[in-house]
Protein backbone atom coordinates (compact mmCIF):
# COMPACT_ATOMS: atom_id res chain seq x y z
CA UNK A 1 0.00 0.00 0.00
CA UNK A 2 1.40 3.40 -1.26
CA UNK A 3 1.78 6.06 2.14
CA UNK A 4 2.75 9.90 1.79
CA UNK A 5 5.86 10.47 3.50
CA UNK A 6 6.27 14.51 4.32
CA UNK A 7 10.08 15.63 5.72
CA UNK A 8 10.41 18.96 6.91
CA UNK A 9 13.85 20.91 6.61
CA UNK A 10 14.99 24.26 7.75
CA UNK A 11 17.62 24.91 5.00
CA UNK A 12 18.36 23.32 1.51
CA UNK A 13 21.06 20.61 2.22
CA UNK A 14 19.61 19.58 5.56
CA UNK A 15 17.57 16.93 3.90
CA UNK A 16 20.60 15.87 1.94
CA UNK A 17 22.29 15.21 5.70
CA UNK A 18 19.81 13.44 7.75
CA UNK A 19 16.77 12.07 5.32
CA UNK A 20 18.00 11.47 1.70
CA UNK A 21 17.90 7.94 2.53
CA UNK A 22 14.69 7.29 3.46
CA UNK A 23 13.57 9.80 0.90
CA UNK A 24 14.91 7.58 -2.23
CA UNK A 25 14.20 4.82 -0.65
CA UNK A 26 10.26 5.45 0.09
CA UNK A 27 10.10 7.38 -3.72
CA UNK A 28 11.55 3.91 -5.18
CA UNK A 29 9.01 1.97 -2.96
CA UNK A 30 6.15 3.63 -4.65
CA UNK A 31 5.45 6.23 -1.74
CA UNK A 32 5.16 9.86 -2.51
CA UNK A 33 7.48 11.94 -1.05
CA UNK A 34 7.41 15.20 -0.25
CA UNK A 35 10.19 18.50 0.59
CA UNK A 36 9.06 20.99 2.50
CA UNK A 37 12.05 23.55 3.88
CA UNK A 38 11.21 26.52 5.93
CA UNK A 39 13.92 29.09 4.39
CA UNK A 40 16.01 29.15 1.54
CA UNK A 41 19.29 29.58 3.91
CA UNK A 42 20.30 32.66 2.54
CA UNK A 43 22.38 33.82 5.41
CA UNK A 44 24.60 30.86 5.10
CA UNK A 45 28.02 30.65 4.96
CA UNK A 46 29.57 30.45 1.14
CA UNK A 47 32.12 31.51 -1.55
CA UNK A 48 31.96 35.38 -2.93
CA UNK A 49 31.00 33.79 -6.15
CA UNK A 50 27.45 32.64 -4.69
CA UNK A 51 26.69 35.96 -3.18
CA UNK A 52 25.25 39.90 -4.66
CA UNK A 53 26.23 42.68 -3.19
CA UNK A 54 22.82 43.42 -2.05
CA UNK A 55 21.89 41.09 1.06
CA UNK A 56 23.33 37.97 -0.33
CA UNK A 57 20.16 37.35 -2.45
CA UNK A 58 21.83 35.40 -5.14
CA UNK A 59 23.10 33.21 -2.11
CA UNK A 60 19.14 32.25 -1.63
CA UNK A 61 18.17 31.99 -5.44
CA UNK A 62 20.87 29.54 -5.63
CA UNK A 63 20.34 27.20 -3.11
CA UNK A 64 16.90 26.96 -4.11
CA UNK A 65 18.20 25.09 -7.21
CA UNK A 66 20.65 23.36 -5.43
CA UNK A 67 17.67 21.80 -3.52
CA UNK A 68 15.38 21.45 -6.71
CA UNK A 69 18.48 18.86 -7.85
CA UNK A 70 18.71 16.95 -4.73
CA UNK A 71 14.97 16.75 -4.89
CA UNK A 72 15.34 15.51 -8.31
CA UNK A 73 18.30 12.88 -7.40
CA UNK A 74 15.93 11.81 -5.00
CA UNK A 75 12.85 11.50 -6.82
CA UNK A 76 10.90 13.82 -4.75
CA UNK A 77 7.54 14.17 -6.47
CA UNK A 78 6.93 17.62 -4.82
CA UNK A 79 8.87 20.68 -3.22
CA UNK A 80 7.25 23.64 -1.44
CA UNK A 81 9.10 26.06 0.52
CA UNK A 82 7.46 28.25 3.28
CA UNK A 83 8.85 31.30 2.07
CA UNK A 84 10.79 32.65 5.46
CA UNK A 85 14.01 34.11 6.13
CA UNK A 86 17.22 32.21 7.23
CA UNK A 87 17.70 33.14 10.84
CA UNK A 88 21.11 32.39 10.79
CA UNK A 89 23.26 30.74 13.27
CA UNK A 90 25.69 33.19 14.75
CA UNK A 91 24.81 36.79 16.74
CA UNK A 92 22.40 37.89 14.55
CA UNK A 93 20.12 34.80 15.07
CA UNK A 94 19.53 35.98 19.04
CA UNK A 95 19.20 39.92 17.55
CA UNK A 96 15.66 40.55 17.18
CA UNK A 97 14.63 41.90 13.30
CA UNK A 98 12.02 44.17 12.24
CA UNK A 99 10.12 41.48 11.84
CA UNK A 100 8.65 41.65 8.14
CA UNK A 101 10.17 45.40 7.29
CA UNK A 102 10.19 46.39 3.82
CA UNK A 103 7.52 44.16 2.74
CA UNK A 104 10.13 40.83 3.75
CA UNK A 105 9.47 37.65 4.95
CA UNK A 106 10.09 37.51 8.97
CA UNK A 107 12.87 35.31 9.90
CA UNK A 108 11.70 31.73 10.91
CA UNK A 109 12.57 31.76 14.03
CA UNK A 110 10.55 34.84 14.72
CA UNK A 111 7.75 33.49 13.63
CA UNK A 112 4.93 31.88 16.52
CA UNK A 113 4.73 28.74 16.42
CA UNK A 114 1.29 28.24 15.37
CA UNK A 115 1.16 30.28 11.95
CA UNK A 116 4.09 28.63 10.76
CA UNK A 117 2.67 25.58 11.90
CA UNK A 118 -0.82 26.13 10.29
CA UNK A 119 1.22 26.73 6.80
CA UNK A 120 2.56 22.76 7.20
CA UNK A 121 -0.17 21.76 8.65
CA UNK A 122 -2.35 22.74 4.95
CA UNK A 123 0.35 20.93 3.35
CA UNK A 124 0.12 18.08 5.58
CA UNK A 125 -4.20 18.08 5.02
CA UNK A 126 -3.70 18.54 1.48
CA UNK A 127 -1.11 15.42 0.83
CA UNK A 128 -2.79 13.56 3.53
CA UNK A 129 0.38 12.73 4.97
CA UNK A 130 0.97 9.57 6.67
CA UNK A 131 4.29 10.44 8.44
CA UNK A 132 6.36 13.41 9.61
CA UNK A 133 9.89 14.25 9.90
CA UNK A 134 11.09 16.76 12.10
CA UNK A 135 14.35 17.59 13.93
CA UNK A 136 14.91 16.28 17.29
CA UNK A 137 14.81 19.09 20.44
CA UNK A 138 18.23 19.84 20.06
CA UNK A 139 17.68 20.87 16.39
CA UNK A 140 20.81 18.47 15.71
CA UNK A 141 23.44 20.67 16.62
CA UNK A 142 21.89 23.77 17.95
CA UNK A 143 20.88 25.66 14.70
CA UNK A 144 17.90 28.51 16.05
CA UNK A 145 16.40 27.31 13.02
CA UNK A 146 16.26 23.69 13.68
CA UNK A 147 14.95 23.93 17.05
CA UNK A 148 12.02 26.07 15.56
CA UNK A 149 11.27 22.74 12.97
CA UNK A 150 10.76 20.45 15.73
CA UNK A 151 7.98 22.68 17.35
CA UNK A 152 6.71 23.57 14.28
CA UNK A 153 6.61 20.27 12.95
CA UNK A 154 5.13 18.70 16.30
CA UNK A 155 2.65 21.32 16.04
CA UNK A 156 1.75 20.98 12.31
CA UNK A 157 1.02 17.12 12.92
CA UNK A 158 -1.37 17.96 15.73
CA UNK A 159 -3.63 20.69 13.83
CA UNK A 160 -3.58 18.00 10.53
CA UNK A 161 -3.92 14.49 12.31
CA UNK A 162 -0.85 13.31 11.19
CA UNK A 163 -0.26 9.72 12.60
CA UNK A 164 3.14 9.62 12.75
CA UNK A 165 6.14 12.24 13.60
CA UNK A 166 9.85 11.42 13.41
CA UNK A 167 12.42 13.44 14.85
CA UNK A 168 15.31 12.83 11.98
CA UNK A 169 18.51 13.01 14.51
CA UNK A 170 21.95 11.10 14.50
CA UNK A 171 23.46 8.50 16.62
CA UNK A 172 25.65 10.80 19.19
CA UNK A 173 27.57 8.26 19.93
CA UNK A 174 28.60 6.94 16.27
CA UNK A 175 29.27 10.26 15.42
CA UNK A 176 31.55 11.18 18.50
CA UNK A 177 33.43 7.93 16.98
CA UNK A 178 33.18 9.11 13.19
CA UNK A 179 35.00 12.75 14.31
CA UNK A 180 38.15 11.20 16.26
CA UNK A 181 38.59 8.30 13.47
CA UNK A 182 38.47 11.34 11.25
CA UNK A 183 41.04 13.38 12.93
CA UNK A 184 43.03 10.05 13.38
CA UNK A 185 43.08 9.98 9.45
CA UNK A 186 44.64 13.14 8.90
CA UNK A 187 41.00 14.96 7.62
CA UNK A 188 40.83 18.39 8.39
CA UNK A 189 37.50 18.42 10.94
CA UNK A 190 35.91 21.85 10.37
CA UNK A 191 36.36 24.05 13.92
CA UNK A 192 32.46 23.94 13.81
CA UNK A 193 32.17 20.82 14.13
CA UNK A 194 34.21 20.03 16.95
CA UNK A 195 32.85 21.56 20.05
CA UNK A 196 33.90 20.82 23.72
CA UNK A 197 31.32 18.47 23.92
CA UNK A 198 28.87 16.97 22.13
CA UNK A 199 26.06 16.50 25.23
CA UNK A 200 23.63 18.70 23.34
CA UNK A 201 24.08 17.33 19.73
CA UNK A 202 22.00 15.32 18.31
CA UNK A 203 21.00 11.78 20.30
CA UNK A 204 22.57 8.98 22.29
CA UNK A 205 22.08 5.78 20.88
CA UNK A 206 19.77 5.33 24.03
CA UNK A 207 17.11 7.58 23.02
CA UNK A 208 16.41 6.13 19.32
CA UNK A 209 13.86 4.10 18.22
CA UNK A 210 14.51 3.39 14.04
CA UNK A 211 17.64 2.60 12.43
CA UNK A 212 16.71 2.64 8.97
CA UNK A 213 19.19 1.06 6.22
CA UNK A 214 20.09 3.18 3.54
CA UNK A 215 23.00 1.52 2.09
CA UNK A 216 21.13 0.61 -1.08
CA UNK A 217 20.23 4.45 -1.73
CA UNK A 218 24.53 5.58 -1.03
CA UNK A 219 25.20 6.86 -4.43
CA UNK A 220 21.87 8.88 -4.38
CA UNK A 221 22.41 10.35 -0.89
CA UNK A 222 25.99 11.41 -1.97
CA UNK A 223 24.67 12.99 -4.79
CA UNK A 224 22.06 14.35 -3.26
CA UNK A 225 24.31 16.24 -0.85
CA UNK A 226 26.96 17.08 -3.91
CA UNK A 227 24.42 18.79 -5.69
CA UNK A 228 24.70 21.14 -2.76
CA UNK A 229 27.73 23.13 -4.07
CA UNK A 230 27.33 26.18 -2.45
CA UNK A 231 27.79 24.16 0.75
CA UNK A 232 31.27 22.85 0.01
CA UNK A 233 32.68 26.53 -0.49
CA UNK A 234 33.33 29.01 2.64
CA UNK A 235 34.07 33.16 2.60
CA UNK A 236 36.97 32.31 4.63
CA UNK A 237 39.90 30.06 4.73
CA UNK A 238 39.26 26.29 6.22
CA UNK A 239 37.20 23.15 5.32
CA UNK A 240 33.42 23.25 5.73
CA UNK A 241 31.39 19.97 6.93
CA UNK A 242 30.15 19.16 3.54
CA UNK A 243 33.22 19.20 1.30
CA UNK A 244 34.46 16.85 4.50
CA UNK A 245 31.78 14.39 4.15
CA UNK A 246 31.98 13.98 -0.32
CA UNK A 247 35.92 13.79 0.76
CA UNK A 248 35.25 10.67 1.96
CA UNK A 249 35.94 7.22 0.50
CA UNK A 250 32.96 5.04 -0.21
CA UNK A 251 33.64 2.85 2.36
CA UNK A 252 34.14 5.23 4.80
CA UNK A 253 30.92 6.98 3.39
CA UNK A 254 28.73 4.63 3.75
CA UNK A 255 30.13 3.89 7.38
CA UNK A 256 29.25 7.66 8.02
CA UNK A 257 25.95 7.34 5.97
CA UNK A 258 24.45 4.42 5.27
CA UNK A 259 21.94 4.30 8.14
CA UNK A 260 19.56 7.27 9.55
CA UNK A 261 17.95 7.66 12.79
CA UNK A 262 14.81 8.53 14.01
CA UNK A 263 12.76 9.16 17.44
CA UNK A 264 8.95 8.10 17.47
CA UNK A 265 7.55 9.34 20.82
CA UNK A 266 5.17 7.78 21.00
CA UNK A 267 7.60 4.41 21.55
CA UNK A 268 9.25 3.58 23.81
CA UNK A 269 13.03 4.34 23.69
CA UNK A 270 15.62 1.57 22.12
CA UNK A 271 15.84 0.61 18.35
CA UNK A 272 12.99 -1.33 17.80
CA UNK A 273 12.17 -0.17 14.22
CA UNK A 274 14.18 -0.01 10.75
CA UNK A 275 11.14 1.35 8.93
CA UNK A 276 9.68 4.55 8.77
CA UNK A 277 6.20 3.56 7.73
CA UNK A 278 6.07 0.91 10.88
CA UNK A 279 2.73 1.25 12.71
CA UNK A 280 0.94 1.94 9.41
CA UNK A 281 2.51 -0.66 6.74
CA UNK A 282 2.16 -4.12 8.46
CA UNK A 283 5.01 -5.37 6.69
CA UNK A 284 6.94 -2.81 7.91
CA UNK A 285 9.16 -4.08 10.69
Amino acid sequence: MAHTLVTFHAHPDDESLLTAGVMAKAAADGHRVVLVVATAGEVGDAAADYRSADEKADLGAARRRELERSAEILGVHRVVHLGYRDSGSGPESAARSDVGAGGAPPRFVEVPVDEAAALLAAVLREEEADVLTVYDPNGGYGHPDHVHVHAVGHRAAELAGTPIVLEATINRDLMTMGVDLATSLGYEVPDTFRPDTFDDWFLPADELTHAVDVTAFIGRKRASMAAHESQSTSEADGARSLALFLSLPDEYFTMAFGTEWFVDRRRAPGIAADDIFVGIDPDAT
